[in-house]
This record gives structure tokens, C-alpha cells and sequence, in this order.
């Protein structure tokens, strides 16, 4: 028997009792050469092992920003804020919810910067081109994106809210308010998401000015009548030509005046009761009964 064969044949035997060499466990073809491991390690390029490691890190925070992003927006109550609104209903049609969107968003914005740092730190050609412009792009996206979001969720509460506050008066030109404000603010959410992906500033106020021009003239237009009898009820309520309780004429309709307000006044007559505009009662008249 050679030393060779000698070396191996010890080297593939088990451990005797009592023997103190671990490396004799183990059959020869498991055995690593470990002082081998930093030249394994340092075949590896360093760009690929910092890439390595900025992927694991932006795994890492896209999963707790975004957590930490809907645990704040809960905390802020803006569930219960937005409760009812078009975006959050139709979010729940998807079974998810409007602060699941924007941790989900979150998410996704870190991701896409650790991609676009993997690209640069493991110096792809195809990243050199536009890793700036996109660097500069993409929270501008990002940002623009969450600025829509919002804008559609506050105009949708603003709906809810105007229109809710407006149930009292009894004027069918008066549903124009809530949309009127709605969309206002969804032109504004609009104009600055556009302002965000850097869209020409004098363009953006050349476009609210003529928002502005149209929307009070077709205000003015579609609430002509309501005007009137705003601007008449501001004479009733000041003058007081009449009262609650009084027994008056208004054209054909005859009854107690049962409220007076900005736009109408409430004429109550054997268990009928006549809302009439301000504007009508200028317009016919009102006789004062007294007996």
C-alpha cells in the first residue's frame, strides 16, 4: 500500500471512539476547504455583491414603508374620513382599500428606485443612458400619482359634504353646488399633478384662468333664477314685510307663512304647503291678510 492510498483510506474512514478529529465524520467527498472560501468570494465582483445587497435592502424597505405608510393613514382616521366616497367604494369592489392603495404605491416607488440602482451599481449600459433622467422622473410620477389620488378622494368627501349641507333648501339649481365643487377640485388635483411631471407652468394658469372664466359664467347662467331669489330673500329678511305666522297671498296660493330663508319662503294652507320662491314673490306680489 502506497502513502497516497494510505492518506485516502483515512481520510473516507469513520471516526474511531474517542478520536478528536471532527474533519473524520464526514465522508471525503463532503469535506470543504474552508481557507478556499475568500477566493470563492472573491471571484465575485464587488458591483455584484453591492447590487446583491441593495436588493435584499430595498425589498426590505419598500415592505415596511409601506406598512408603516397605511398604519399612519389608519391612525389619522382617513378611513373613516373618506367613508362612502366613489374611490373607496370602488376599491372595495377589488377588495382592497383607499390607504392599501397608497402603502401598495409606496411599495412600488421603492421598489422601482432599487431596480434602477441595481441597473447603475452593477453598471449596465442599458442604465447609463437614462438612469438620471429617470432618477429625476420617477418620484415626479410617483408623487403626481398619489396628488390624483387625493384629489379624487377629498373632491368625492367635498360632494358628500356640500351636498349633505345643501339638503335643506329646496331648489333644484342647488344640486349644481356639490358637483360644481367636485370637480373643482378635481381640475386643481389636475393642474398639479400635470405642474409635477413638468408640464409648462403658463399653460397650467392660461388653462385655470379660462376653468375659472367658464365656471362663473355658466354658474351665472344655470343659477339666474336662484340669484334672484337670493337677491330677494336678502330684502325679505332685512325689510320683514312679513313674518312667521302670518296669513298671506302669494299669487294663487294663500296660507301661513310658515319660514322665511334666503331663497324661499314656506306657505302652509289646510295640511299643503307652498314653497315659493323669493324671486315669485317679487315677481307677483305678496298680500298681507290681517282679520
Amino acid at each position: 500500500m502506497t502513502g497516497h492510498e494510505a492518506v485516502g483510506t483515512v481520510a473516507s474512514a469513520a471516526a474511531l471512539p474517542g478520536s478528536d478529529d471532527v474533519s473524520l465524520l464526514l465522508p471525503a467527498t463532503l469535506q470543504v476547504d474552508l481557507g478556499r472560501l475568500p477566493d470563492v468570494f472573491g471571484a465575485v465582483p464587488r458591483g455584484v455583491w453591492a447590487a446583491l445587497f441593495i436588493v435584499v435592502g430595498g425589498v426590505l424597505a419598500a415592505l415596511l414603508l409601506g406598512s408603516l405608510t397605511t398604519r399612519l393613514l389608519v391612525r389619522l382616521g382617513v378611513p373613516e374620513a373618506i367613508e362612502g366616497t366613489a374611490f373607496e367604494r370602488a376599491a372595495r369592489e377589488f377588495e382592497t382599500s383607499t390607504v392599501e392603495v397608497l402603502g401598495t404605491l409606496v411599495r412600488f416607488f421603492i421598489l422601482g428606485v432599487t431596480f434602477l440602482a441595481v441597473l447603475s451599481v452593477a453598471n449596465i449600459t442599458v442604465a447609463a443612458s437614462f438612469w438620471r433622467r429617470t432618477v429625476e422622473f420617477l418620484p415626479q410620477l410617483f408623487f403626481a400619482i398619489v396628488i390624483l389620488i387625493v384629489g379624487v378622494v377629498v373632491g368625492d368627501k367635498i360632494h358628500l359634504v356640500v351636498g349633505e349641507r345643501l339638503t335643506g333648501v329646496k331648489l333644484p339649481q342647488i344640486g349644481i353646488f356639490p358637483r360644481l365643487a367636485k370637480f373643482t377640485v378635481f381640475y386643481v388635483a389636475i393642474l398639479v399633478a400635470l405642474s409635477q411631471l413638468g408640464v409648462a407652468t403658463l399653460a397650467l394658469v392660461v388653462l385655470l384662468a379660462v376653468y375659472l372664466f367658464a365656471l362663473v359664467l355658466l354658474t351665472a347662467i344655470a343659477l339666474s333664477d336662484l340669484l334672484k331669489s337670493g337677491a330677494a330673500g336678502s330684502y325679505l329678511l332685512l325689510n320683514q314685510p312679513y313674518s312667521i305666522g302670518d296669513e298671506v297671498a302669494i299669487g294663487e296660493r294663500r296660507g301661513i307663512v310658515q319660514e322665511v330663508n334666503l331663497f324661499v319662503t314656506h306657505v302652509e294652507n289646510n295640511g299643503e304647503e307652498f314653497i315659493v320662491p323669493n324671486s315669485l314673490v317679487f315677481a307677483e306680489g305678496v298680500v298681507r291678510i290681517r282679520n
